[in-house]
């Protein structure tokens, strides 16, 4: 027989997997109290009773997003090109903002599900140890790796990675908005838009398009 805490620990994970499925099956807009416990079968209270109220339940949810986000980037492969790398994490966080946008927008505050604001949630820092920070280290390691084969001028890790991020999670905001649907924009947007960056980070214009035109673009078909 399961113990109290057990109880609550999959309470928790059943009202984080409902929002995430509404999200995903919905939209923000049916994300309630009363839904989400009528979908796990319990009584309203048990949100208030597992988390506290619904800024905490969407706190739990973003950092679900963040979890997974982080699983996707660790499958992919590091190899020999670093910069290759670069772009296939930047494919993969690509994809997996198209398999469930709306939790994509929770995830950077750019939606308030049923009206409710996610608790206040800092940028990640070095010490941290959220699902966030875990899946931004993926782009801080791969910075890295660049600046030590020489592709990217000698400079902080961390800067360059949140550079990467704003690029990439600018394109991935105008693509979800359907900004760019009059373009191929992975290839006339995100790929030419990644090679001048890198060219102005201090790799060869050469270098550069032969790393990312290695990338597997058939696996960031939406």
């Amino acid at each position: 027989m399961g113990t109290t805490g057990d109880v609550g620990t999959d309470m928790r994970s059943q009202l984080v997997a409902a929002a995430v499925s509404l999200l995903a099956e919905e939209g923000p807009g049916v994300i309630q109290a009363r839904r989400l416990a009528r979908e796990v079968g319990a009584s309203t209270m048990a949100v208030y009773h597992y988390f506290g109220g619904m800024p905490q339940l969407l706190t739990a949810v973003r950092e679900e997003g963040f979890r997974r986000l982080d699983a996707r980037l660790s499958e992919v492969a590091i190899t020999d090109d670093p910069v290759t790398d670069i772009g296939r994490l930047g494919l993969a966080y690509r994809q997996v903002a198209w398999e469930n946008p709306h939790l994509y927008d929770l995830m950077f505050g750019l939606s308030t599900p049923g009206g409710y604001r996610p608790e206040a949630h800092a940028p990640p820092a070095e010490s941290d140890g959220s699902s966030s920070q875990r899946a931004y280290t993926h782009l801080v390691d791969a910075a890295a790796r660049a600046i030590r084969a020489g592709r990217v001028r000698e400079q902080d890790p961390d800067s360059v990675a949140a550079q990467f991020w704003s690029v990439l999670h600018g394109y991935v905001t105008l693509e979800l908005s359907g900004h760019l649907d009059q373009l191929d924009g992975l290839n006339q947007v995100l790929i030419p838009m990644g090679i001048n960056h890198l060219v102005g980070l201090g790799d060869a214009p050469e270098d550069a398009t032969n790393s990312l035109e290695r990338i597997n673009t058939a696996n960031a078909e939406s």
